[in-house]
């Protein structure tokens, strides 16, 4: 039971660290933005993309594909895209999201 709980609390801090990445404005939501921005390169570089568990085939493969190509990390979360964009303080369902800073990068990391 303490290995779930520590799983639940190690979830939950990714989600709270996002908030901070978004307050922050080191945040790229959406995935046609996501993958804009790994085409432009430069700062805004997503360092990792973090995609929700109901994010459609179709988009899992653009990600799963633009990561590879692009070298950048990409993580399948346990929550959902409704849950992802409440955590960012959107509204709408979020397929995936993706962290341009590095030191926040680091800490989303450490609870993966």
């Amino acid at each position: 039971m303490s290995d779930q709980r520590s799983v639940n609390s190690e979830n939950e801090k990714i989600l709270l660290t996002l908030g901070l990445c978004a307050k922050a404005g080191k945040l790229i939501f959406g995935v046609p933005m996501i993958c804009e921005a790994m085409k432009k390169g430069g700062k805004n570089m997503p360092l990792i993309v973090l995609e929700a568990s109901d994010a459609s085939e179709n988009t899992q493969k653009k990600i799963s594909d633009k990561c590879k190509f692009y070298g950048v990390e990409h993580v399948r979360l346990c929550h959902d895209g409704e849950r992802l964009a409440s955590a960012v303080g959107k509204t709408a369902k979020l397929g995936a999201v993706a962290v341009t800073d590095k030191g926040l990068c680091l800490l989303i990391k450490k609870h993966i």
